[in-house]
């Protein structure tokens, strides 16, 4: 015999006896050999051995229960989808609406059960950090998106901060001047009346389906905003001027579009001119080289090693430091400027891919690969 969960707590959400057509209060039956449909019986029925074409009294059977625990002792099935039918029905907080909808549990009982076993029940966090890691795994190798400031900074109220993100409110998020601000002052003088004329009524009604559309073009604009994390204005400016100038002005100028579609899709559009940028900037380079005679790498005569005798700042690197300068030829006080910038912009922004290091190194495109790839192998920085 094995204790299941019921249907839900409305015993006319159930299904009829097939003994009595009687609506099932729990405990009661159901045949393990029978079905599909399922066969359910009371406890009178069953008692009675009740028997109906194909079903036999001696068949097994489930007895079907919810008064077990679940997450709690002290608390049965029963009660844990009570409690979740009640909060929906009352809304989130409303303890003691909870509590009078439940009949069986205090307003304080309440509250500490739902706070500790369906909001801050680590089973449920590890698996909500499961699923955040699987989807992040999914786009691990796609374009960088630009992810939406789901929980941007609280300032004060008129600080400096507040005035960039436009008075945006995040705990409600809302605005302290909305798009379209007054749309409700068309509303406070309408007021609906039994002897309204057929046109009148017509007319008010044109009114509140005008201030909906209104108000639909506020949710979307927040939405865009959101979506495309423009609250936080100097963290936006930031993720902007990690491309190229070139680059920068396409993405000025593809603005406009981005509402049109989604912060991934636009982001991964930036991010192919981006690289076209960077493949047709390597073409002209290597047409250069033919229309100077080279047609191979062993046509160019390369230089020697840099001799770092005497020069400032030798002493500050270690053996693969030195030979990477003398390779690239590259003084070591430039060397560590460099590795300095590429190091606190990695700590910023978690990682570091090469357009960024070439945005923020402005020497030959060559040496700057190979000092990124040089920081990388060596684990001072690591890749976006």
């Amino acid at each position: 015999m094995d204790r299941l969960g019921s249907f839900s707590n409305d015993p006319s959400d159930k299904p009829p006896c097939r003994g009595c057509s009687s609506y099932l209060m729990e405990p009661y039956i159901k045949c393990a050999e029978c079905g599909p449909p399922p066969f359910f019986l009371c406890l009178q029925c069953f008692t009675r051995g009740f028997e109906y074409k194909k079903h036999q009294s001696d068949h097994t059977y489930e007895i079907m229960t919810s008064d077990f625990p679940v997450l709690d002792p002290s608390w049965t099935a029963q009660e844990e989808m009570a409690l979740l039918e009640a909060v929906m029905d009352c809304g989130f907080g409303n303890w003691q609406d909870v509590a009078n909808q439940m009949c069986t549990k205090t307003k304080e009982e309440c509250e500490k059960h739902y706070m500790k076993h369906f909001i801050n029940n680590p089973l449920f966090a590890s698996t909500l950090l499961n699923l955040k890691q699987a989807e992040e795994a999914k786009t691990a190798d796609s374009a960088i998106p630009f992810h939406s400031t789901d929980d941007p900074p609280r300032p004060t109220f008129d600080s400096l901060l507040s005035r960039d993100m436009a008075g945006y409110m995040p705990a409600r998020a809302d605005f302290i001047e909305e798009f379209d601000n007054y749309a409700e002052w068309d509303l406070r003088d309408i007021d609906f009346v039994e002897d309204d004329s057929d046109i009148l009524h017509a007319l008010k009604m044109a009114v509140v389906d005008i201030y909906h559309s209104r108000l639909k073009e506020r949710q979307r604009r927040k939405k865009i905003i959101r979506d495309h994390g423009l609250i936080n204005l100097k963290k936006f400016q930031l993720m902007e001027r990690r491309y190229p100038k070139e680059v920068q002005d396409l993405y000025e100028t593809m603005r406009r579009f981005a509402r049109i579609v989604g912060p991934v899709e636009h982001d991964k559009f930036i991010e192919s001119h981006a690289l076209e940028f960077e493949l047709r900037r390597e073409i002209k380079r290597l047409q250069e080289y033919r229309i100077a005679g080279i047609t191979n790498f062993c046509s160019r005569r390369s230089a020697p090693p840099l001799n770092l005798t005497g020069l400032p700042g030798t002493e500050k690197l270690n053996e693969k430091e030195k030979e990477l300068c003398q390779m690239v030829r590259l003084v070591p006080g430039a060397y560590l400027e460099y590795k300095s910038a590429l190091l606190n912009e990695c700590n910023k922004q978690g990682g570091l891919r090469l357009a960024q290091a070439r945005a923020l190194i402005k020497i030959d495109v060559n040496k700057t690969r190979k000092i990124y790839d040089f920081l990388i192998r060596e684990g001072y920085i690591t890749k976006a």
